[in-house]
């Protein structure tokens, strides 16, 4: 069980040296830049490791960025994988066991997503509070490593309360908009039909993406705190005249990098 996790998690430290960062943070799409906050990198291209999945996504770099920033270790995974891309969903679930492994407890997951509210505006950032997975996938199905977490995890607190006030804290005392929401995943890689928007809508979702429930499902199952951050990059199919491109989510998650970069960096240096 979990050899996967195991393999890649030893190839990473030994390119880590003598870094021991406690803290990941995971960047979605567009948002690659914030890794060059980090100071006196080491980089690791995720094609160094063997069977780590390789990202094929534009607007991901696919790399670890290691080094300091605001006094402590950090692990950057500059790219993320997808469902989409043919990856199960088991594979996702070992990059983040390998995390846990290398001494990770603490993950900061972003995203792009799409905003189901018209107040949620495009180039704004919105607090993680919950998710509702609609992926149809789920990471933790298989034979249950005890060593990781239990065989039935409690998700009653996916997203660290704790990290979620910090998180509001940081925004309020630099003037920065931050919506709060719960994040719908859906596998992608097309874009939700009109349909499909406002069935997640009547679900109580308030932003879409195709990412980071795997990822956070894993971390709350291995016993990490999480805080989870989307760049509201456009509007959903039908919501105010939304029509979204990938052109599009590149563009407005460049707009939103330099207030999710003030609120990531100063929480880092709260830790």
């Amino acid at each position: 069980m979990s050899k996967r996790a195991h393999h890649i998690a030893n190839q990473i430290q030994t390119k880590l040296c003598s870094h021991q960062p406690q803290i990941a943070i995971i960047l979605g799409s567009g948002l690659g830049e914030f890794a060059n906050q980090i100071s006196d990198p080491t980089y690791i291209n995720y094609s160094e490791i063997k069977d780590f999945p390789t990202s094929t996504v534009a607007g991901h770099q696919g790399r670890f960025v290691c080094g300091e920033l605001s006094g402590k270790q950090v692990l950057c995974l500059q790219g993320r994988v997808h469902l989409y891309e043919g990856y199960p969903a088991s594979y996702i679930a070992d990059i983040i066991k390998a995390l846990k492994l290398v001494g990770i407890t603490t993950l900061i997951v972003t995203n792009a997503a799409g905003s189901l509210k018209t107040e949620i505006t495009p180039g704004s950032l919105m607090l993680i509070t919950d998710h509702i997975n609609m992926s149809g996938f789920t990471p933790l199905i298989g034979a249950n490593d005890e060593t990781f977490g239990p065989r039935f995890p409690n998700m009653n607190n996916v997203y660290t309360k704790k990290y979620q006030d910090m998180a509001k804290d940081i925004a309020k005392k630099n003037n920065i908009t931050l919506h709060q929401g719960i994040y719908c995943m859906l596998s992608g890689p097309a874009f939700e039909t009109p349909a499909e928007v406002r069935m997640c809508g009547i679900l109580g979702a308030d932003a879409n993406g195709m990412s980071t429930v795997p990822e956070t499902m894993t971390a709350c199952y291995c016993g990490m705190n999480v805080l989870g951050i989307s760049a509201i990059t456009n509007y959903c199919t039908g919501v105010s005249g939304g029509s979204p491109t990938h052109a599009e989510t590149l563009e407005n998650a460049a707009k939103c990098s330099h207030n999710l970069t003030t609120i990531i960096t100063q929480f880092i240096g709260e830790l």
